[in-house]
């Protein structure tokens, strides 16, 4: 996977950095949220005129020499203040790339947004970082390794970014919040998908960050979440992969890394596994092959500086997650409530959307599913009877091979 030089890479953003009256603050957002006005297009008017205001005023001329047919929609001011205003409720600000504030990586970018919504810790946007994503459909293996990365690059001063979606997403924010996570939407920050991460939502707008292009109020489509995905890829210096499908959006972010010069890594897994199909064809075409947060680490650090690694150990507090034990790693969130009652076939479900071919302790597959150890242990010999998993010894089970 060949990646841009490094320095191209990390050649500084063009813009000016000028802190933001509240007139430039919404003469920005009008500026944005006018007719045929993109990411580049904002870059080159404030960087030709100087201004937002001044090229709010220049729009219709500009537009008109350009030959469009009718007067250009200029975003009118009252419709900026309401969204400003909106975000003002939701506990967010706004933050242009002209401004200081504004995530150094993602403004290296090429046309990176020109505006962010961000809620919580601002200070973690300019902090290195380092991406995990993966499967929605995750396996209760792949769950544990996102787990222990999130939990272990945390704890090397990384801030851990994802995009806040079931599976290995959840499992890296939780684990990370303790040292510091940035979630990234694809709405805006009032819309919460899925519904069941209401609570880990409002944790890490308390606890890390969240963060969006998009207004308050915006329900995405499905064509924003590849947008997303490029956002996540722009906030980091690499990204691991653990499951991805090889139909799986999660490799569009991969794509969006190797295509930005981030580094992109790749968490092996079974040969037999679908959840596993594009891990290990990214690990084929080049990908850093990972097993731990420390080969992670290792190929970073050069990049980074390992001064930065330093001075961001020394700003984080670990003093609760450098307390979890590796294999213990419980979710923060309590969004996931223990069934006490087992519920016959719903519980064979989940522990089969659990099971993997690689074998799996069943006390993580408990913790995976929400289930009671003993509702997980009926599902299991019920699947054991039928001929459909494997047992390994010291409570390892994987589905079995075809």
């Amino acid at each position: 996977m060949p990646k841009p030089e490094q320095s191209e890479l990390f050649s500084p953003a063009p813009l000016p950095i000028a802190a933001l009256s509240d007139a430039e603050r919404l003469a920005c957002l009008r500026l944005i949220r006018s007719e045929n006005v993109g990411p580049v297009t904002f870059r080159e008017l404030i960087n030709h005129f100087g201004g937002a205001q001044n090229a709010l005023d220049a729009l219709p001329e500009l537009s008109r020499r350009g030959g469009f047919g009718r007067p250009v929609r200029v975003c009118p001011a009252p419709d900026a203040e309401r969204e400003l205003e909106n975000a003002r409720r939701c506990g967010a600000i706004s933050l242009f790339t002209i401004e200081p504030g504004y995530p150094a990586m993602l403004a290296r970018i090429d046309a990176p947004p020109p505006m962010l919504y961000v809620k919580g810790r601002l200070e973690l946007l300019n902090k290195p970082a380092v991406a995990i994503v993966g499967s929605r459909q995750c396996s209760a293996a792949g769950t544990q390794l996102a787990q222990r990365f999130g939990h272990d690059l945390g704890k090397s001063g990384l801030v851990v970014v994802s995009g806040l979606a079931r599976g290995i997403d959840r499992a890296a924010h939780e684990a990370s919040l303790a040292s510091g996570t940035i979630a990234v939407l694809a709405g805006g920050l009032d819309w919460i998908y899925p519904r069941e991460h209401a609570d880990l939502q409002r944790v890490i707008g308390e606890q890390g960050c969240l963060l969006t292009d998009r207004p308050p109020g915006f329900n995405p489509r499905e064509k924003d979440f590849p947008r997303r995905n490029r956002f996540i890829a722009g906030l980091s210096y690499g990204v691991v992969i653990v499951e991805a499908a090889l139909r799986s959006g999660t490799l569009t972010t991969a794509r969006y890394a190797n295509d930005l010069g981030r580094e992109v890594f790749a968490v092996p897994g079974h040969p037999l596994d679908p959840r596993a199909e594009g891990t290990n064809r990214l690990i084929k075409q080049g990908a850093t092959l990972v097993t731990d947060a420390e080969d992670v680490i290792e190929t970073l650090q050069p990049i980074i500086g390992r001064q930065a690694f330093r001075e961001a150990v020394d700003e984080t507090d670990f003093a609760s997650a450098s307390e979890t034990p590796r294999t213990s790693l419980q979710p923060i969130s309590p969004t996931v409530a223990v069934r006490r009652q087992p519920d016959g076939p719903e519980d064979i479900s989940a522990v089969l959307e659990a099971l993997s071919p690689a074998p799996i302790a069943i006390d993580v597959i408990a913790r995976s599913t929400g289930l009671t150890i003993q509702s997980v242990q009926i599902a299991l010999l019920e699947l054991d009877l039928a001929g459909r998993v494997e047992r390994h010894g010291l409570s390892l089970v994987s589905l079995k091979a075809p």
